[in-house]
């Protein structure tokens, strides 16, 4: 039997402490959640004496979760759509259109990758504004199309060009149009990194607070489940048993959906950056 070396046990060990760093304050979330106000504010580090669902069910109840489930999915929902037709339509055209001027538009359209958003936020809320894209899940949706694009546009370009331009010559002797060439020979071939790109965009913009913030706050109706859960940290009180269960009430389907399709990520990722 081969033994291990000495330094693969030093890096498990040094990794499954970084993980353990990483994954204590969820942990303190979970057995919070099951306490009740009092036994926080007492010791917040201690175990639950007993587990009850109470704060589940009375935050599940305040949150309004089922109306701003709802918006959280259509918000996401129609930004990641979004995100995937828009992407990969200018993935496939940049990639194959070799010309100095298609180069220099690729590098613009990525170059919002490295521009933080806190500097352009309130010129977007005002753009929107404009649009009257302000106050609703479905313009909040559509406001993810530009800010997640250009990642997606990244994975996307160099994806594309590991599949043979020969494809595209014989659909296009079949008679098939380019879009219909796209869509129905190219983008198949596309899963892996549409996988990745879907569930990248999926976790950040179920998780998203800031913009949704900006977009929604004027209206109660329209509200993300984030929003909804800050409403438990109050300006001169914080319902510490309600505030815990509301947080893992509103990232448990983003984990779950994580957890279905991470063995796809690190595929997608490898197969939109080997290619330059």
């Amino acid at each position: 039997m081969k033994r291990r070396p000495v330094s693969s046990f030093l890096t498990t060990g040094i990794l499954s402490l970084v993980a353990l760093v990483y994954l204590y304050p969820l942990f303190l979330v979970v057995i919070n959640s099951f306490k009740s106000f009092s036994e926080i504010t007492t010791n917040v580090l201690a175990l639950p004496t007993s587990f009850s669902f109470d704060n589940f069910l009375q935050a599940f109840a305040i949150m309004q979760y089922p109306r701003y489930f709802l918006n959280t999915l259509i918000a996401t929902s129609l930004g990641v759509s979004g995100v995937v037709v828009v992407s990969s339509l200018a993935g496939f055209k940049l990639s194959r259109t070799k010309t100095r001027y298609s180069w220099v538009m690729f590098l613009v359209l990525i170059a919002p990758m490295m521009i933080p958003f806190h500097s352009f936020m309130i010129a977007l809320v005002k753009v929107a504004k404009e649009l009257h894209l302000i106050g609703s899940p479905w313009g909040l949706g559509v406001l993810y199309w530009g800010l997640g694009s250009s990642l997606a546009l990244f994975m996307y370009h160099g994806a594309v060009k590991g599949i043979p331009h020969e494809l595209d010559d014989c659909a296009e002797i079949d008679g098939a149009s380019p879009l219909r060439a796209f869509f129905q020979i190219i983008f198949p071939l596309l899963q892996p990194v549409t996988v990745s790109v879907i569930v990248i965009n999926t976790m950040w913009m179920w998780n998203d607070f800031l913009l949704p913030l900006l977009v929604l706050s004027g209206s109660k109706k329209s509200l993300t489940l984030q929003l909804a859960a800050y409403n438990f940290f109050g300006l001169y009180k914080v319902e510490w048993n309600y505030a815990m269960a509301g947080v893992l009430l509103t990232i448990l389907p983003a984990v779950i959906f994580y957890l279905c399709l991470q063995r796809y990520i690190i595929k997608g990722m490898v197969a939109g950056s080997v290619k330059t």
